[in-house]
Parts: structure tokens; C-alpha cells; sequence
């Protein structure tokens, strides 16, 4: 859940000032993942020194401290520097300097670590560690990363007479740690170099070369023994290691003068290269004298020799804030065209036809299936109810739809002849992670929908579909549920496009799609009416909303409310409106303030009756309905009037409003709804 950055030059003279901006400007870019405190670690003025500075609060209060530190010299050059930097959102203990990564072993920073997961047994290893005299300085799980390192570095050279590479000391730590971890290591032992290891949390490396690079992969080194560090100590022990990180060498058979930049997502990356690699579960990278060698924590695991080098699709000005204030509005605001991103190349509208690349290879395995699982958590799995019944309509196979959390509480079965879809923004949500691993052990076909090129879901599952959303900084999402939404929609289309009885709704649907976003751009010029809206509810001191929906606006109302309850931290709750009389209802007086999404579809008349049960109990409902519906139902009721398209895209339309109200709600209110309390961008904590 946090972000980790790390900065390494090589043979490319650089000032201090340069290195510290670049780490506070790579955290700033990753504040989404967590904003309670940050800290980074870079070269001191002596060899093997670390200065480390650390703060409450976000980067700015960092930049803040580092700015008035007194006595640092930022003109001091380095040609070889490793410098690394954390922003935090608390796990393990409340925000506070003394939690604040980075952590170090000792009070001289032998070794320094930063850290997003969790250690799920840092509790062993802490007692372990302190009784052999470790005195620890936090209340968190990654300072018994750092202290394990010097124990296994003191404990090697005392009993063995000799030291372990550094290499060889991550991988003897990664193999005693449980739990999720993407680690930066930095040792004043072993200067000029830097460790990155994974496991369940996301990582890659930039690369910045002046020169084009002699190939476009990274070897994974063959360790030729198991105890590679006994090797180490032999006279004709060569010192470049067998690939000699090919990639990076110069026509003479050098290290080439270069810059990595490695980060937990792409956002950080981009403004220096769009060159970067993924690494892989248990991977150790091994920043040396300009080269990049990946080790594997242990040998034989059948994994791929050979990690290749991609190029990042992003531009910079994706994720800058341009004339908006937040990124939620602008987000908000660019749905008119990332909606036509999600289906740019997938749809020809004159033929009527969707032609998904990343099924092709499957399509067949699904059609078969008996049954498609849905599963995802929050903004993802709201996606997913709003396109059950249009599956469940238009594949005629049974439809389940899951929160990741409980369905791996319940121990749901899955069996070889049922597909599941996993949905995620990032791509690397920790329940969803684990849910995935759950049904490919049974067998089952697993499919993929997410925003992240090279995320772990994109990786593991057997096929799926990129939305194409672009870059979702905000910690709200909404741009990215609208290209789920269409993404989900697609998959349903092509799956039935055998199914000649569906024709002509499928047709009908696809032309809903065509204009979908001429009808978004619409429903954006509402933004003035909906500020007004969101004023008028504050002035009534509201701690509390409800949203009514039915048949394909229950997710619409689900969405709403999420939003609503995350960047403004009013209570809201979304209500089916066929459940109003079993309980909900006791909740309506004229002081509860209402929306109730009624749109001209099937569900119409239920919606009306849901209607006059509110209204016959003072309610008085904002109703959120078709700018062609000239009922007299609402002719006393404020209205939010949005464009008509097919019921089951509907919804698209239908939310757009309510992102708008939320983030009026939340400025209103005084919050930053990019960065709301206590939540964090891509979870990737179980």
C-alpha cells in the first residue's frame, strides 16, 4: 500500500540537489499509495556514510525539513549514488517519525530498507532478534528486515571468517521473510550498490541510457552452485558473473553510463524514461558498477531466464493535474475520451462487431465454461454487478459475483470447468492476488481486467483485457469503473456474437456504445448545477445520504455511495429500491436527504412505486432520471437530468453525477478528495 522509489547513477555526474529532488518529486508521484509520512535515505559526505531524514505527513512536509536541514551540502557531486525514499500509508504503527521508513539496522545505518507489504512474521523475527541483543527503534514490521540483515552479515563473517555478497545476504534474508514485500536495500558496507527484492508487491526498474541498448532483456543469472557465496572466495572465481548484464555494456565491453530508476508503479518513472522491466515474484536485482544482474532467491523454479526490457505507453502530462485543482475532477473530466481509449480498435461500429485481442487465444474455453465467477473488491466489483445481468442475458451461463475477500473466507468451490474474471484497477490488489492463486491451483480458467500493463493480474491470468483508461491518480476512482464497465460490456458482447437470437441486442448496445461518449460530455455540463446541489446539502449539515436503485442502477447507487463516503466522509449508503419495504423505509423523514436514480427502462414502474413510498413518508428525493422524461412525478422534486441511452450502458451515464457530487461535497467540506484519510490507492495488503 505504500510507494517505494529508489534513484542510481552511474558514470553520470549528478548533484545532491538533483538526487534529492528526483527522490521527493518519484514520491510525490506515488503519494496516491499512501500520505501519512515519508522518509528517504541517501549518500553522506564520507564513504559508507547514509544520511537519512524522515517526517510526518506528506512529501511537501519532507521536502520542508530536508530544506531547512543546516549543514548539508547539496552541491556535493557523486558519478556512483544510491539514494531511496518511502511514503507510507501506517500498517504497523500510528504515523510518526520513529515509524517512518527508511529503517536501519543500527545507529551507524549499516543497512538501510524500505518497504511496501507486510511481514506477516515480523513478530517471530523481532523476538528472535532481540534476544540476541537488537534493541528496535519502531513499531513496525520492516525494521526486522533491516536488523535480520546485519545479523546474517555479522553472524557469516564471525563463523565462517567470511562475509556474504550482497547478493547472497538479501537472498538468505527474502527466504526467512513470510508475508508480501517489494524491499530497497542499501548497505554502507557495500557502497554504490543497491538491492531491490519482490514478492506479492509490485516493482520495476527504469533504465536511462544515453546510447541504445545492446538488447532489450535482462538475463537472470545462473547461480552455477548453490552456495554461491563459497565460490566467491576461490582464487579463479572471475569477477563478472556469467550474462555480465549484457544490455548495458558499451561497444568497447564497459558499463555504459546509465541511470535506474526503480519504483512500485510506472507514475514515477515516466518524466525519466519509458524504458523499464518488471521484475518477478522472489526476484533479487543487483545494481553494481552500472549493471543490473536478477538472481532468483531460489534456484530452479521453472521461471523464465530472461526479463525483458518494455516500453512504457504514458505521457507525462497523463499524470499532471493540468487546469483542474484535483485529479478527481480532472479524472472525472477525461471519461468522455478514455471511454473511447477502451474500445479504440476492439469495435467496428459499421459492422456491428467486438473483436477483443487478449481472448482470441480462449474464447473457445469460455463459451464452454458452466459457469463465469466474477471477482473484485470496491469501485472493481461495483463494475461487475452493473454487467451481471447483461452476462447472465446475453451468455445465458450462471453468474456469480464475489467480493475477493469473502470468497476466499467462504472457500467458495471452483471447479476446471468455470471461468473467473478478476477485475482491478492496479492490477495488483492483495485479495483478488489471492483469490486468483486459489483458482488457478483448482483448475479453473482465470481471465484478467485491469488499467496496468505488466501488473500482476495481466501476468498471471490465462488471458484478458486491458481498459486503457490511462493513468487514475486520484485515490477515488472513476474514470477507471467507467472503462471496467465498457471493458466487462465488451467481453459480454463477443462471448454471445455466435448467439444469432441475440442480434439485435447486441446491435443495440453496440450503437449505445457509439455514442457513449457525446452522452458523458453531456452529462459533464451539469457540473455547475451539481456544485449548487452539493452547497445546498451542506448547508443542511447532512451526515448522512441515501441512494435508491434498481435492476442495472443498483450498482450505480452501490458506486455513488462509495464515492460520496470516501472523499467527503459523509455516511452514504446505496439501497436497492425492491428493499425498501424490508427495512430501509424506517429510515425516510423529510430531514434524510434522498437521490433515487429512476432512468426509463424496464424497472420504471418499480422505481415509480419506490417513488411514492419515499414521498408518502415526507421524503423528498433528488430523482436522477432521463432528460426526456416528462412525468409529473417529479413536478415538486429537484431533478438531475441526464441523457437516454440503452438500459444496460445506462448506468455509465447515470454515475458520472454522482462523481461530480461527491467531489463538490468533499472541497465543500474542506477535504482533499485525491487524498482521502485513512485509504491508499492500490491495495496490495490483504
Amino acid at each position: 500500500m505504500c510507494g517505494i522509489f529508489a534513484y542510481v547513477n552511474y558514470l553520470v555526474e549528478r548533484e545532491r540537489k538533483y538526487v534529492l529532488d528526483t527522490l521527493l518529486t518519484g514520491l510525490s508521484r506515488l503519494e496516491y499509495r499512501g500520505y501519512d509520512s515519508a522518509g528517504l535515505a541517501v549518500d553522506g559526505d564520507k564513504d559508507g556514510e547514509t544520511f537519512i531524514f524522515r517526517e510526518v505527513g506528506k512529501v511537501a512536509a519532507l521536502r520542508e525539513k530536508i530544506n531547512k536541514s543546516e549543514g548539508l551540502d547539496v552541491h556535493k557531486s557523486f558519478n556512483n549514488h544510491c539514494g531511496m525514499a518511502h511514503t507510507r500509508w501506517a500498517t504497523h504503527g500510528v504515523p510518526s517519525v520513529r515509524n517512518c521508513h527508511p529503517h536501519r539496522s543500527d545507529p551507524k545505518n549499516e543497512f538501510t530498507v524500505v518497504h511496501n507489504g507486510i511481514i506477516t512474521n515480523y513478530k517471530e523475527l523481532r523476538t528472535i532478534l532481540e534476544k540476541f541483543g537488537f534493541v528496535f527503534e519502531s513499531d513496525t514490521d520492516t525494521e526486522a528486515v533491516a536488523k535480520l540483515c546485519k545479523y546474517i552479515f555479522d553472524t557469516q563473517k564471525t563463523t565462517m571468517g567470511h562475509t556474504l555478497s550482497f547478493t547472497g545476504l538479501v537472498k538468505a534474508v527474502c527466504k526467512e521473510l513470510d508475508g508480501a514485500f517489494a524491499l530497497f536495500f542499501k548497505s554502507s558496507h557495500f557502497p554504490g550498490e543497491m538491492i531491490a527484492a519482490r514478492r506479492g508487491s509490485p516493482l520495476l526498474i527504469g533504465v536511462k541510457t544515453a546510447k541504445k541498448l545492446k538488447v532489450d532483456f535482462v538475463d537472470v543469472d545462473e547461480d552455477p552452485v548453490q552456495d554461491e557465496e563459497k565460490n566467491l572466495l576461490l582464487p579463479d572465481q572471475p569477477k563478472l558473473r556469467r550474462t555480465q548484464s549484457r544490455s548495458f555494456f558499451g561497444e568497447e565491453g564497459v558499463p555504459m553510463p546509465v541511470e535506474y530508476i526503480l519504483a512500485s508503479d510506472a507514475s514515477a518513472i515516466i518524466e525519466h524514461t519509458k524504458k523499464v522491466l518488471y521484475l518477478e515474484d522472489d526476484d533479487v536485482a543487483h545494481i553494481s558498477e552500472g549493471e543490473l544482474h536478477i538472481h532468483r532467491v531460489r534456484r530452479d523454479d521453472r521461471m523464465s531466464s530472461v526479463r525483458p526490457i518494455q516500453t512504457l505507453e504514458n505521457e507525462l502530462a497523463q499524470i499532471q493535474k493540468g487546469s483542474f485543482s484535483h485529479f478527481m475532477l480532472k479524472e472525472i473530466f477525461e471519461q468522455p475520451e478514455s471511454v473511447i481509449n477502451t474500445m479504440r480498435g476492439r469495435i467496428n461500429f459499421d459492422e456491428h462487431r467486438v473483436v477483443l485481442g487478449g481472448l482470441r487465444s480462449q474464447l473457445a474455453n469460455i463459451r464452454r465454461s458452466r459457469r463465469l465467477i466474477f471477482i473484485a473488491c470496491g469501485t472493481s466489483y461495483h463494475s461487475c454487478v452493473a454487467t451481471r445481468a447483461l452476462f447472465a442475458e446475453l451468455t445465458e451461463l450462471p453468474i456469480s459475483v464475489e467480493l475477493a475477500s469473502t470468497f476466499l473466507d467462504e472457500q467458495i468451490p471452483v471447479f476446471r470447468d468455470d471461468c473467473c474474471f478478476f477485475v482491478s484497477q492496479s492490477g495488483e490488489t492483495k485479495d483478488t492476488l489471492l483469490a486468483l492463486q486459489y483458482c488457478k491451483d483448482r483448475g479453473a480458467l482465470c481471465l484478467g481486467v485491469t488499467n496496468t500493463v505488466g501488473s500482476t493480474i495481466s501476468r498471471e491470468t490465462h488471458c484478458g483485457v486491458h481498459i486503457n483508461a490511462g493513468p487514475e491518480i486520484s485515490v477515488a476512482s472513476t474514470k477507471a469503473y467507467s472503462s471496467q464497465f465498457i471493458a466487462l460490456t465488451m467481453i459480454a458482447l463477443q462471448l454471445s456474437d455466435d448467439n444469432f437470437a441475440k442480434f439485435s441486442r447486441r446491435n443495440d448496445i453496440i450503437d449505445g456504445l457509439y455514442t457513449l461518449s457525446a452522452d458523458i460530455k453531456k452529462t459533464l455540463a451539469l457540473e455547475p448545477e451539481l456544485k449548487k446541489m452539493a452547497d445546498e446539502l451542506l448547508a443542511t449539515n447532512a451526515t448522512d445520504l441515501i441512494l435508491i436503485g434498481r435492476g442495472y442502477q443498483t450498482a450505480t447507487v452501490l458506486e455513488g455511495a462509495l464515492k460520496i463516503k470516501e472523499v467527503s466522509y459523509i455516511h452514504a449508503e446505496g439501497i436497492n429500491a425492491g428493499e425498501l419495504k424490508h427495512g430501509s423505509l424506517a429510515l425516510i423523514d423529510e430531514k434524510m436527504p434522498i437521490i433515487l436514480v429512476m432512468p426509463k427502462d424496464r424497472h420504471y414502474s418499480d422505481s415509480e412505486n419506490a417513488l411514492k413510498q419515499v414521498t408518502a413518508r415526507s421524503g423528498n428525493p433528488v430523482v436522477l432520471c432521463n432528460e426526456d422524461d416528462d412525468t409529473s412525478l417529479f413536478k415538486n422534486l429537484s431533478t438531475i437530468r441526464v441523457p437516454r441511452t440503452v438500459d444496460a450502458l445506462q448506468a455509465i451515464v447515470n454515475v458520472v453525477p454522482l462523481q461530480i457530487l461527491s467531489y463538490y461535497l468533499a472541497t465543500g467540506r474542506g477535504f482533499d478528495p485525491d487524498s482521502p484519510r485513512n485509504l491508499a490507492k492500490s491495495v496490495t495488503t490483504a
